[in-house]
């Protein structure tokens, strides 16, 4: 088998991996795969045992590529910044420095500041489209809309959010899609042009300390006066991309996959929230359950050691996969169903769980209620656009998402 049938293989395995799912939850012990060329980690209480135990389930290789890199990405990509250790890629004392200045960035107290902001945006989106009795929502709002929020959390100018954005977007398509060499070549030039976006932030933080995250994180990463070393830009841009990432693309995963599964079915639980929108909030929460937008992250054991059954030795990759856990029928009546009158429920893994718990939850959180409350309110009628089929799911699990959701009113 070449290496494309292998991508094709997997493409198609991560578009819809519900079904592996299920047979790893019934399977005895763990199942290898060897598309993910780890071990699946599929029922809830052992994706919160290796969650809790992270010590011996490193997340050093928590990203680890899909897709090898060219000579030609090879040769663009030392123009920028990184690779360094982040948040989601190190353990331990180093996790919990990365960590700290994003607690308190993304603190309830922050978060309740953002709101009125991201209300604005939303309803600027809105105001773009609405009078065109039709859109495509992906691109219209749900990419959007996280991309303007955390750009006002680190910090970013307005102007400067778009291109940082499409940066972003392109450093997920060159580490996780294949692409021919010229095509990997030209997404490094993208994410080099963002680095060097981001460094300019980073030093002009060093030298004009704002109340923003992006000076938080200088501030906590790089402590003292003096410019920055070369070795702490590096990690300071690094940081900030991933962040930056991470702040749009699982949020914008997470509406548009919220959207296209109140619209299914004729569209009878949209209508249901917009004759009741109090069970927004619960909705919001069966939304992360049902189909998360963060499905899997790799973990490495640093020592042998027994999960499910199944004996593992040092340095074995295991993929965590939240979405299997959400689907657990040992801890959820109807596991496979989307159901917004569930009663209203925190405790699933959509957001992780233990000392990798998403920092950025109730800012994720907002977003898709805010989002739910002000569709409702200005476009009940909406629906799948007619005559087209049901959107494609991306062939991604780490933002799990449909490419497009063309809808009218």
């Amino acid at each position: 088998m070449t290496w494309h049938d292998e991508q094709a293989r997997r493409d198609e395995l991560y578009r819809d991996p519900y079904p592996l799912y299920d047979r790893a939850r019934r399977a005895e012990g763990l199942t290898y795969v060897t598309e993910f060329d780890a071990w699946l980690v599929a029922r809830d209480s052992e994706v919160r045992e290796v969650l809790l135990r992270a010590a011996d389930f490193s997340s050093a290789n928590a990203l680890l590529p899909d897709v090898p890199l060219s000579e030609a990405a090879l040769g663009v990509l030392p123009r920028g910044f990184g690779p360094r250790p982040t948040v989601v890629s190190s353990d331990g004392a180093a996790h919990r420095r990365h960590r700290a200045p994003l607690n308190r960035g993304l603190s309830a107290a922050r978060v309740a500041e953002l709101v009125p902001y991201v209300r604005t945006c939303a309803a600027e989106l809105v105001d773009g489209f609405a009078a065109d009795g039709s859109a495509e929502l992906v691109e219209a709002y749900a990419q959007r809309l996280p991309g303007m929020v955390v750009g006002r959390l680190i910090g970013l100018d307005p102007a400067d959010v778009p291109a940082a954005v499409r940066g972003g977007y392109r450093a997920e398509e060159l580490l996780f899609r294949p692409l021919p060499p010229e095509g990997q070549a030209a997404a490094a030039e993208d994410v080099v042009a963002l680095q060097h976006l981001l460094d300019g932030y980073v030093r002009d933080r060093r030298a004009h300390p704002r109340d923003d995250l992006c000076s938080a994180m200088v501030a906590a990463l790089a402590p003292g006066p003096g410019e920055l070393t070369l070795e702490q830009r590096h990690e300071l841009v690094t940081s900030l991309q991933n962040l930056l990432i991470a702040g749009f693309l699982t949020t914008g995963a997470l509406i548009a996959t919220t959207l296209l599964h109140l619209l299914d079915d004729d569209g009878r639980q949209w209508r249901m929230l917009c004759a009741d929108p109090s069970l927004i909030p619960a909705a919001v929460e069966e939304a992360a359950r049902h189909d998360t937008a963060i499905q899997a992250f790799r973990r490495t054991t640093t020592r042998p050691v027994r999960l499910g059954g199944t004996e593992l030795p040092a340095g074995a990759a295991v993929l965590v996969a939240y979405g299997a856990a959400n689907r657990d029928g040992e801890r959820y009546e109807r596991p496979g169903e989307f159901d917004v009158t569930r009663p209203l429920n925190r405790q699933h893994l959509a957001f992780g769980h233990g000392p990798h718990g998403c920092p950025g939850s109730q800012l994720a959180r907002e977003q898709l209620r805010l989002t739910l409350e002000l569709l409702t309110s200005r476009l009940p009628g909406l629906r799948r656009a007619p005559g087209r089929p049901r959107p494609r799911m991306r062939p991604t699990l780490i933002h799990r998402s449909p490419e497009a959701l063309h809808v009218s009113w």
